[in-house]
């Protein structure tokens, strides 16, 4: 009996006997599968390099039995298909040829979740269907990382939309969840094609996020919510990666608290001993904290997840509570790369802004606030604006390079100075005790949008900095009023808790104590099912 002969007739035994690990123990299509593939393959080769070889031999080995016994199955249409795209892969395949094995792995992923569909004998097809998905997953992330090969077969017709291979892959696999989705299995316990759910979930999600389509994640939150079983049925890796990536869809579309809470379940789910996925998890879990004003423990900092993020994000939560424009910038542009890489820049670039002006307009008021000498006084603490405006201007003026300028120093040149220079600044310098900047020579930095205190280099007006503070006090940031005709911000409360606690109040407090709509709760994740 011919090596095809057999290895059909084995399969038709696993499937008479519903034996779904075995049919996925068989059904190899790895590179390194046992030499018996590799010669089943040669045999492919010499004697079925026609369709109607292998339907003969499927027909002969593997038939389709209407009668059936009690507790048995037989092979059903599309499963001979399916099988027929398995040994034409093995047939065809050659693993240096990336292109060529994606197509094949495609075909032979598609069919199979074709054949998955069969409401009676389906289910046995969950595990090789998860393990082709996996494979087929992983070549696509290597053609992902490919592009002098992925722009040859990108389609541009009307039927793909231009699709990138990742979002092709994803959406094949996601026909798999589907129908596992829709199981009509109701035990309480997942059983059946719901066994997985989650699996074929994680795996379009890590896909989507490859490609960064991660729009296209919303339907498989939206359905999951809609029909899913409960996610803490499902064993703890898929737990944890559903979250992961749930918790980074939120991020995505600005929803911080509830990026954070599904990030924080997935990292007090993941054993500590684990260390990679929980940086992985911390990449994100940090800064989603740190829009919401809760900024990384000393002591979570020192975990050995956290090493190679705390350069990156200490220095950021100095500079925001310090309200340092300067350092912040400067900070952003030094770690530029790898937070775009992360999805994170413009998230932190854009979003801490509020939390910046907080933290400049709180130390404007230290600095320049002075008590009434009467203690029984019943005016109210006020932050003069045109303060706030001055330090903005200030700010302003040093990010885009302006220098100090000493006048007691003037004409006492130090002898390392550059003459050059030096003459410059003279030149340009106005005698003036307003001032403690002088332009730098070449001219003012050119900033990009994000890089000035309101718009690149435009200059900073009274009227903008009002606009802020009015901002700031509507988001709960800051606690009073603006007394437009006085331009001063006043402190509501000051005499209960003082004036910089009751017109600063805790950003996460704040937060949480907004008014939403009747039918918004901040501690719900749709998408997240809970028993």
């Amino acid at each position: 009996m011919s090596l095809v002969a057999q290895f059909l007739t084995q399969i038709n035994q696993y499937v008479r006997l519903q034996q779904g690990d075995n049919l996925r123990a068989w059904l190899q299509v790895e590179p390194n599968s046992a030499k018996s593939y590799y010669d089943m393959a040669a045999e492919l080769r010499a004697k079925f390099n026609t369709a109607s070889g292998l339907e003969a031999a499927i027909d002969t080995h593997l038939p389709v039995d209407d009668d059936v016994p009690d507790g048995q199955a037989a092979a059903w249409p599309s499963f001979q298909s399916f099988m027929k795209d398995y040994l034409t892969l093995w047939r065809d395949i050659n693993y240096d040829d990336l292109l060529g094995t994606h197509e094949l792995l495609t075909a032979l992923v598609n069919s199979c979740g074709t054949a998955f569909t069969h409401p009676t004998y389906g289910a046995m097809l969950l595990q090789a269907s998860m393990s082709f998905s996996v494979t087929l997953a992983r070549f696509t992330l290597q053609l992902n990382r490919r592009p002098d090969l992925t722009r040859r077969i990108r389609s541009v017709d009307e039927d793909s939309g231009g699709k990138s291979v990742a979002e092709s892959s994803a959406e094949i696999i996601q026909k798999i969840f589907t129908t596992c989705l829709t199981d009509r299995s109701v035990g309480r316990v997942p059983e059946g094609k719901k066994v997985g759910v989650y699996m074929f979930a994680n795996l379009v999600l890590k896909l989507l996020f490859a490609c960064r389509r991660t729009n296209l994640a919303k339907m498989i939150f939206v359905n999951i919510s809609t029909i899913s079983p409960p996610l803490s049925l499902y064993p703890a890796s898929q737990r944890v990666t559903f979250l992961y990536y749930l918790g980074r869809f939120n991020l995505s579309n600005q929803h911080y608290q509830r990026a954070a809470l599904c990030l924080e379940q997935a990292y007090l789910q993941t054993p500590p001993p684990l260390v990679s996925h929980r940086t992985n998890i911390l990449t994100y879990l940090i800064p989603c904290n740190i829009l919401l004003g809760r900024f990384p423990s000393n002591l979570l900092m020192q975990r050995p997840e956290a090493a190679t993020l705390k350069s990156v994000f200490v220095p950021l939560c100095e500079a925001v509570r310090s309200g340092n424009f300067i350092q912040f910038q400067h900070h952003l542009a030094t770690h530029e790369t790898w937070l775009f890489e992360k999805g994170l820049l413009l998230a932190l670039t854009h979003r801490l802004r509020p939390l910046l002006w907080r933290s400049l307009a709180r130390k404007t008021f230290v600095l320049t606030y002075v008590p009434p000498a009467d203690a029984s006084s019943r005016k109210a603490a006020t932050l003069d604006i045109s303060h706030l405006h001055a330090a903005a201007v200030y700010v302003q003026r040093r990010l885009e390079g302006w220098i100090h300028y000493h006048p007691n120093a003037r004409g006492r040149p130090s002898s390392q100075a550059n003459p050059l220079f030096m003459r410059a600044v003279t030149n340009n310098v106005q005698e003036s005790a307003e001032t403690t900047l002088v332009p730098p020579p070449r001219g003012p930095t050119k900033l990009r949008p994000n890089e000035g205190l309101i718009w690149g280099n435009a200059e900073i007006t009274l009227d903008d900095v009002e606009m802020v503070v009015a901002t700031l006090v509507q988001q709960g940031l800051m606690h009073g009023f603006v007394a437009h005709g006085q331009a001063r911000f006043a402190i509501i409360g000051a005499k209960a808790k003082g004036p910089v606690v009751a017109g600063w109040p805790v950003v996460w407090q704040a937060i949480q104590e907004r008014r939403y709509e009747e039918d918004f709760d901040i501690n719900e994740v749709p998408g997240w099912v809970k028993g």
